[in-house]
């Protein structure tokens, strides 16, 4: 079982364990060892980070150890995660570190690891780099020291990647567009590629400062930007998490349209298109139900999966599948990139809008959700309230109310010590009475 690892690599608060720079040198110098199992050759790692504060930090501390094993290491600077998946690939890297916690607050970081194919890596892969990082490993001699240096072109690479998925004669004129980009890695790449393509950019969320990221902004907060998209007579809005590997779309009303809806249309589109692989879409079961019901009605299948980007992507390698993701915005194309990228997803929106001449409000709106409740509980360290006899019983109790009439998700979250209580029921009173009795119980064991 990994220790380390949660649903999206290693997360935490800066300067608290596991997230400590003396961690991140240790297992800096595990997946090297890891990655470089040969002798001789050339071995390199590209880095990228989004913009905390820590970032700096680790950086330096996973270069560190990194080096220590002979790997030579590739500084990308502040890029989005979708861009170290990509540049692990077309850079011939033997590995890719992303340092970000994604949508959390400034004062959390996350060391994520991507494969040489570009695709985060399996849980057996997690479990042996733990197991290197227990036992420790030797450094190299001497003389195989690694280096590291810094890229400068990396932004450049990646926006020029993502504008070449939009069909070539695509523009943007005539678009007037809210991006925010939640002061994280895509505070420069979104507003950038938007003007590159024709629209008017209105940007927000472009002015870090190490601890704003995803404050009061992004795709997790976004109504400061639903609200910019009113008073600015916008067409549309593109939110952005911290990393950019998540988005959320708001139409020209200031309503807020997840990415079950993105995944929706993207999914109907591409079937319509006959380059929808397997007649299928990827989501996780946290996706709702409408979204199934929705595709059963055109023909198409849902083929759910654990909550995690990266098992999304599993079951769309292992089936030969092409177009998945979450609800809460992690949208994979596959036939472009390896992982969630939350630009190239709200840039297919907008393609969209522009090739159906329809507002954002009719696209983002393609099928009526089920009603779903999501509570979050804390609970403190030690204790496992999963574990009590008084929460399964609120379980089982709630799972035969719903039976055939909603349906009920319990999980414990990857990156924090939170029990996820979800709910979907059709009538809003029965939804009520089943989220409380489970919340009540887990809160009671918390």
């Amino acid at each position: 079982m990994r220790k380390l690892f949660g649903t999206d690599g290693v997360r935490g608060t800066a300067n608290t364990h596991p997230m400590t720079a003396d961690m991140a040198l240790r297992i800096g110098a595990a997946v090297g060892r890891y990655f470089r199992r040969e002798a001789g050759g050339v071995h390199r790692v590209v880095i990228g980070k989004d913009t905390r504060l820590s970032g700096y930090m680790f950086e330096s501390a996973l270069t560190a150890g990194l080096t220590s094993t002979g790997m030579n290491v590739l500084l990308l600077g502040p890029v989005p995660t979708p861009a170290v998946g990509l540049m692990t690939r077309t850079m011939r890297a033997d590995l890719g570190v992303m340092i970000s916690a994604s949508h959390n607050p400034a004062q959390d970081n996350g060391i994520k690891f991507f494969g040489p194919d570009g695709y985060k890596l399996s849980d057996q892969a997690e479990e042996e780099i733990e197991a290197l990082i227990d036992v420790g490993v030797e450094p190299a001699q001497a003389p195989n020291i690694g280096r590291a240096k810094r890229i400068d072109d990396a932004r450049f690479r990646y926006g020029e990647r993502i504008k070449s998925s939009l069909p070539r004669d695509l523009r943007l004129e005539g678009l007037k567009v809210v991006v925010d980009c939640a002061n994280g890695a895509a505070h420069r790449t979104a507003p950038e590629v938007l003007w590159e393509l024709g629209a008017e950019v209105i940007p927000m969320g472009v002015a870090p400062d190490g601890y704003n990221i995803n404050r009061g902004c992004g795709s997790t907060q976004p109504m400061a930007a639903a609200e910019m998209v009113v008073a600015q007579g916008a067409d549309v809005g593109i939110c952005l998490d911290g990393d950019a590997d998540r988005v959320v779309v708001i139409d020209e009303h200031g309503a807020i349209a997840d990415g079950d809806q993105v995944m929706a249309l993207l999914a109907a589109r591409w079937a319509a298109d006959e380059r929808l692989a397997g007649g299928a879409l990827v989501a996780t079961v946290m996706s709702n139900l409408g979204l199934e019901r929705h595709l059963q009605a055109l023909g198409l299948r849902l083929e759910r999966t654990a909550v995690g980007d990266r098992y999304v992507v599993e079951r769309m390698r292992e089936g030969g599948f092409n177009l998945g993701g979450e609800q809460s915005g992690h949208i994979v194309m596959t036939d472009f990139a390896t992982t969630g990228d939350g630009l190239m997803s709200g840039l297919h929106f907008l393609a969209e809008m522009m090739r159906a001449g329809k507002p954002a409000s009719e696209l983002a709106r393609q099928f009526a959700p089920v009603p779903q409740l999501l509570k979050n509980v804390r609970f403190a360290e030690g204790k496992r309230p999963l574990d009590s006899d008084g929460v399964k019983s609120a379980i089982s109790a709630a799972e035969a109310a719903l039976s055939g009439r909603g349906r009920l998700l319990i999980r414990k979250s990857g990156t924090e010590p939170l029990i996820r209580v979800m709910a979907e029921a059709v009538e809003p009173a029965l939804l009520d009475d089943v989220l409380n009795s489970v919340v009540d119980a887990v809160q009671a064991a918390s």
